[in-house]
C-alpha cells in the first residue's frame, strides 16, 4: 500500500520521505514543482497543490496512509480541510496530521488557532488518525545563527516560562513510527493525540548561555521587545506571518510552551532512546558552520 507525504520537501516532510524510504515502505510526494523536487529515486511524485482539488484527488488515489503536514499560509485551515475531507473519500482511514503544542491554548494565534479548528474536524468527524503536537523547532533558531555569532544576542521571545524545545529530528522519525504503526495495524487506530516536546524546558536566559558556552563569547538574552521582533521578520516574510509569529512570541512570554507529565517518557519509549538536547544541536550547528 501508499503512503503519500505532504509538505514533503520541508524540514519535516524530507526527513520523514528519507526514514520511510529506509524502512522499505512505498511512498508518494506531494510536491507543486516536481522539476525542483530532490527526492529519493524510490519516491513516486505526485505534482498538486492544497488548493487545487483535482490535482489533491488523483495524488490520493490508491493510498492507504496520508501524513498531512501543510505549512504556515494564509488559507492553511481551507488547505486542511480539503485534504481531510477528500482523504475521507478516498476511503484513507490511516492519517497522521502535524498539528502545534497547545493551539487550544493559544487560541489568538493565527496558526495555532488554524490547526486546533483542524484537529476538531479531525474528532468530531470520527477521522482515524495521529495528531501530533510538536513544540518549537530548536532549527528555527539557525536563522539568528549569525546575530548571536557577530552581535552577541539572543533574539528569540523564549520568555522566563520556558520553552521545550524539539529537535525536528526527532520529530520526523516520531512522525515516521506513527505513520507506519498505522500502515501496518491490521485495522484503523483510534485516534490517538502526542505532545513532542524536547527533554528539558529552558527559558530564554538558559538558552542564551548554552550558546555563550558553545560559541566561546558572551551572548545575552535580548528577546522581549516584540515590536522589534515583528519589524526583523518583516524583513524576509510577509506582514502577515510576521505578526502571526509575533503574536506566538507574546504567548511564550506569558505561558510559555510546556510539556505535559509523561510527554518525554513516552517518546523516550518511541525512539528508543533519548530526545535530542538543545546543547547537542548548538554543538552541532557550530561544528557544521
Amino acid at each position: 500500500m501508499t503512503i503519500l507525504v505532504t509538505g514533503a520537501t520541508g524540514n519535516v516532510g524530507a526527513q520523514v520521505i528519507q526514514h520511510l524510504v529506509a524502512r522499505g515502505a512505498d511512498v508518494r510526494a506531494l510536491v507543486r514543482d516536481p522539476s525542483k523536487a530532490t527526492l529519493p529515486a524510490e519516491v513516486s511524485v505526485a505534482k498538486g497543490d492544497f488548493l487545487d482539488v483535482e490535482s489533491l484527488r488523483a495524488a490520493m488515489s490508491g493510498v492507504s496512509t496520508l501524513f498531512l503536514l501543510n505549512a504556515v499560509a494564509p488559507a492553511e485551515f481551507t488547505q486542511a480541510l480539503i485534504a481531510l475531507n477528500l482523504a475521507r473519500s478516498a476511503g484513507i482511514e490511516r492519517i497522521v496530521y502535524l498539528s502545534v503544542l497547545h493551539p487550544d491554548v493559544y487560541v489568538n494565534v493565527p496558526h495555532f488557532a488554524g490547526k486546533f479548528a483542524v484537529e476538531r474536524m479531525i474528532e468530531k468527524m470520527g477521522i482515524n488518525a495521529t495528531i501530533l503536537r510538536p513544540a518549537y523547532f530548536m532549527q528555527n533558531d539557525l536563522m539568528i545563527k549569525d546575530v548571536m555569532s557577530d552581535y552577541g544576542a539572543y533574539p528569540m521571545p523564549v520568555g522566563d516560562k520556558g520553552l521545550a524545545m524539539i529537535d525536528v529530528r526527532d520529530i520526523a522519525e516520531i512522525a515516521t513510527l506513527e505513520i507506519l504503526r498505522r500502515e501496518q495495524a491490521a485495522e484503523p487506530l483510534r485516534l490517538d493525540r502526542i505532545n513532542l516536546v524536547g527533554p528539558e524546558t529552558l527559558t530564554g536566559s538558559e538558552i542564551a548561555a548554552i550558546w555563550s558556552d558553545t560559541l566561546g563569547r558572551q551572548v545575552h538574552y535580548a528577546g522581549t521587545d516584540m515590536q522589534a521582533f515583528e519589524n526583523n521578520l518583516k524583513q524576509f516574510m510577509p506582514s502577515w506571518m510576521a505578526y502571526d509569529m509575533r503574536m506566538m512570541g507574546e504567548r511564550f512570554l506569558t505561558d510559555g510552551m510546556l510539556p505535559e507529565e509523561g510527554d518525554v517518557e513516552r517518546l523516550t519509549t518511541l525512539l528508543g532512546r533519548p530526545l535530542r538536547t538543545y546543547r547537542d544541536f548548538a554543538r552541532e550547528t557550530i561544528a557544521s558552520a
